[in-house]
């Protein structure tokens, strides 16, 4: 079955004649009946067409059919493109060490062994297929879900506002201090849960990449960085407030403000440069994010309302989503121009890295769509009532539907989109 499967792709990406060719000229073998036999393939030609793969779970499929093929085709494909997200769900119970990840392409859930993301720890963003990881102690490290890969990232008491960290004063480990000089207290528990919002990674940190981090802190707008050799945090001095989203495009990170402002950071050299682009600003949006689509650079503002989830024994304000508005840089102006329609593009946005991909590449893929999650309100996952605010919108009519998953009663905290990236 597989077999037919592989010969029907490779008339769909115009490689019969190729495949012809092998078979006349002995890259293909014959078994004594003049059959083809497919486990002899010879390896020029297994490299050849695992190459052809875009999806990973293809590729895995490719290398698992015989021992020779597997043998032919190295086990991490490093030409792929950045792959359709999974939606990681909360753990089923607070001890199991195995995640739910949901992958649309194929309606079904990956089960992943991942005690580094077990109860007590909280996720703060995806990117590039690794997940920030903070503990009750200072620890921060990056994980990558597929392939358990590890990296470590200076601890939360290195943050410049942090003045003091002591195990020893149980409840208020942690004194931070404000911008206008006063201090106070966080404990543990505090910190973990709320002191960073989101993580952006200017790149996959695999194979010792030199890579920068850059977060968003919650409380006070701030950005922070660190490289991949620094042992403390940075703040981005004059980008304070631009805290809405940041993406790395095009060798700069991007930070957007509430009102649509950006802010350019140009971290290249050993003192960050910040320069800042004023834009019309926009009004009457929650939530601001920025996506890198292509070379474009687009503005997705959402908009929520807040609604009463009743229950028999209390009732819950849940903020829903309601719709997006899409725009596109226009840096000669500079302004932020109304997109009409994403084309077969779908948008992937909630605490991970905002994401843009071809829906023509990946099945299950809807175009001209937004699939959210949330990343605003912990209040609507606090276990008690309320339905999740997560689903699909589509740009052409307004609609919006549920995610496929949906039917699964999702509890804090929230779902997260994640790249699967075997690198």
């Amino acid at each position: 079955m597989y077999i037919l499967r592989l010969k029907l792709k490779l008339k769909h990406w115009g490689l019969r004649a190729i495949w012809q060719a092998a078979t006349i000229s002995g890259l293909l073998n014959q078994t004594e009946t003049g059959m083809a036999d497919w486990s002899q393939l010879h390896p020029e030609l297994l490299d050849f067409i695992a190459k052809k793969f875009k999806i990973y779970t293809d590729y895995v499929r490719f290398r698992a059919v015989c021992h020779n093929w597997r043998a032919s085709v190295p086990k991490t494909p490093h030409h792929l493109p950045t792959q359709l997200p999974w939606l990681m769900l909360p753990q089923s119970q607070p001890h199991h060490s195995h995640r739910p990840f949901f992958s649309l392409s194929l309606n079904k859930f990956h089960f992943l062994h991942l005690p580094e993301a077990a109860h007590g720890r909280r996720l703060r963003g995806s990117s590039h297929g690794w997940l920030l990881i903070l503990d009750e102690a200072p620890e921060i490290f990056l994980l990558n879900p597929l392939t358990r890969s590890k990296v470590h990232l200076p601890p939360l008491s290195t943050f410049p506002n942090v003045v003091r960290f002591n195990f020893a004063d149980v409840g208020r480990e942690y004194a931070l201090r404000t911008s206008s000089g006063d201090v106070y207290t966080r404990s543990l528990k505090k910190m973990r849960d709320s002191f960073i919002k989101k993580t952006i990674l200017s790149s996959s940190p695999a194979n010792g990449s030199d890579f920068i981090a850059v977060v968003i802190l919650n409380q006070t707008g701030d950005l922070a960085l660190c490289r991949k050799s620094d042992d403390s945090w940075t703040f981005l001095e004059d980008a304070q407030s631009y805290s809405e989203d940041v993406i790395f495009h095009r060798g700069l990170f991007y930070a957007v403000n509430k009102y649509g402002s950006i802010a350019v950071c140009d971290v290249s050299g050993s003192s960050p440069r910040v320069s800042i682009i004023e834009m019309p600003q926009q009004f009457g949006g929650d939530l601001q994010y920025l996506v890198e689509s292509g070379e474009e650079l687009l503005l997705v503002t959402r908009y929520l309302d807040l609604t009463y989830d009743v229950e028999p024994d209390q009732t819950s304000l849940i903020y829903r989503t309601t719709r997006f508005q899409v725009c596109r840089l226009d840096s000669k102006a500079p302004r932020w121009e109304v997109v009409r329609s994403l084309g077969d593009r779908a948008l992937f946005l909630g605490e991970n890295l905002s994401l843009s991909l071809s829906s023509v590449d990946f099945p299950g893929c809807k175009g001209n769509c937004i699939y959210y999650t949330d990343d605003y309100s912990e209040d609507n996952y606090d276990g008690i009532g309320g339905e999740q605010d997560l689903g699909i919108f589509n740009l052409e009519d307004g609609s919006i539907e549920p995610l496929p998953c949906s039917q699964f009663r999702i509890r804090w905290p929230p779902p997260l989109w994640v790249t699967p990236n075997p690198c």
